[in-house]
């Protein structure tokens, strides 16, 4: 799809896991004073965390700052810029910025799993070669102009109580490895272990260790029921300070690692080519490898579904022109109006600085069918002019059957492009910016079909198609045009 443009802006803030909530509010809300000295912010709202039950939940050190703008008529600059201007002022913060739009941030997440436009996997076994690797590809990638909001997935080391069973020493005291397990669990996760109700409010009742008996001294003098007697932990098992991957993330069974990163200045499609040839230079050990995913992906995958189907049309109009001609060349004839429609689109998209997208794609299909039907409208007006009012196959003819017909060519062109107009002046306004590439396509395409048309046509019809003509003619057979 085109770049949205929603009217506000996203800002993610993201720490390193383990940051209490204290210190992520406290940084989220020096960046919102930041964010509102943009002149084109109006308001600011933030979030530190999201619940465990949301459906994007995320932990403390995560913030989202929602960035409200000034009505289109009012902005001075372009989203881009504004965007740009944004990440100059959080730069110096100790955390990775993203920035985005609300319905940008959830396609990019369902497309890819992360929040931005390129998303950039590697896969592995290892964890800290993961790691090592994603800093690896990070330092190459910053070169790459046009990227933005490069920043690798929070996998990073938490502080962690790893408890190693022995069991040796749990056989000799006859106490089962699932058991002391499950003892560990309920103790310090806690045990729902009844529900209470005061009025209409209900509250589980939850026992477990306290935080002074969770650490290495509290967990080594657990008692444990055994055959014997009670038995603290430490006699059963190994317990030390550690440190641990906070997450790990697993796409189709196999461990990953993402790095992210959003468009900036460039088509989205120039970068990602830039992305490939930087990860087909990396060396990676044996068994690792790396995906690209984002909305590319899905573009390209629409793009050959769309190239495919307009081949089928293409074909498909091709058998209906012959079917009501019966002439190849009149076929033809007809539908080289298509490319000379196709100069102008082309033209209208490199003026306008628009990628090539989905949209535009739609368009061209659509100035496609508008393009034949004007070549239907002189081609078959020349025949009825032989056919019907006598008229031979000479020059007078053919200017005769162009000048008449150039007024509801004239006329569609028109109506046409009144009918774009909004879409084709607005296009910094919330909610155009989808069909505004179809716009430029048709409106661009129609003044080249229309101009080369009036000229064009009736010039190829004059060299080529007078065989054809005179055989239909001769036709009594023939269809009424």
């Amino acid at each position: 799809m085109p770049p949205f443009n929603e009217g506000t802006l996203l800002v993610g803030l993201r720490l390193n896991p383990g940051v209490t909530l204290a210190e992520s509010s406290a940084l989220a809300q020096q960046a919102e004073r930041l964010v509102k000295q943009v002149p084109e912010v109006t308001h600011v709202g933030r979030r530190s965390g999201r619940a465990e039950l949301d459906e994007h939940a995320e932990g403390v050190h995560v913030s989202e700052l929602d960035v409200g703008l000034k009505p289109a008529s009012e902005l001075t600059r372009s989203m881009d810029e504004i965007s740009a201007d944004i990440r100059a002022r959080l730069v110096n913060l100790p955390a990775s910025i993203g920035i985005g739009q609300p319905i940008s941030h959830r396609i990019d997440h369902m497309l890819s799993g992360v929040r931005s436009q390129i998303a950039i996997k590697i896969f592995g076994d290892d964890l800290d070669t993961l790691r090592g690797q994603a800093d690896l590809l990070q330092t190459k990638l910053v070169a790459v102009p046009g990227i933005a909001d490069l920043e690798i997935e929070k996998q990073v080391l938490a502080p962690q109580i790893k408890v190693r069973v022995d069991y040796a020493a749990a056989a000799q005291y006859g106490v089962p490895t699932p058991q002391i397990l499950a003892a560990l669990q309920s103790l310090v996760e806690g045990e729902k272990v009844t529900q209470i109700v005061e009025g209409s409010r209900r509250f589980a009742l939850v026992v477990r260790l306290p935080e002074s008996a969770r650490s290495v001294e509290g967990l080594g003098n657990i008692l444990l029921q055994t055959p014997s007697g009670p038995v603290p932990l430490s006699k059963v098992a190994t317990i030390e300070d550690s440190d641990g991957p906070n997450q790990i993330s697993r796409d189709d069974g196999k461990r990953r690692i993402v790095l992210s990163a959003n468009a900036q200045g460039r088509a989205l499609s120039e970068i990602v080519e830039d992305i490939r040839k930087v990860v087909a230079d990396s060396k990676l050990p044996e068994g690792y490898f790396i995906t690209l995913g984002g909305q590319f992906q899905a573009q390209e995958e629409a793009s050959k579904l769309v190239g495919l189907l307009s081949i089928v049309s293409l074909v498909l109009m091709f058998v209906v022109l012959y079917s009501r001609y019966q002439s190849v060349t009149l076929s033809v004839l007809i539908m080289v109006n298509i490319p000379l429609a196709l100069v102008g689109a082309v033209l209208g998209l490199w003026i306008s600085g628009q990628p090539l997208s989905v949209a535009a794609l739609v368009g061209f299909i659509t100035l496609a069918g508008i393009s034949v039907r004007n070549g239907i409208l002189k081609v078959s007006h020349y025949i009825n002019l032989m056919r019907i009012e006598g008229e031979e196959f000479d020059h007078k003819m053919v200017v005769r059957g162009s000048l008449e017909r150039l007024s509801p060519v004239l006329m569609t062109a028109l109506v046409t492009a009144f009918a774009l107009a909004p879409l084709l002046f607005e296009a910094e306004r919330p909610g155009t910016e989808i069909l505004h590439p179809v716009a430029v396509v048709i409106f661009s395409g129609l003044i080249s079909s229309t101009l080369l048309d009036t000229y064009l046509t009736p010039v190829l019809f004059w060299l080529f198609g007078r065989k054809d003509a005179e055989r239909l003619l001769d036709d009594r057979n023939a269809e009424a045009f």
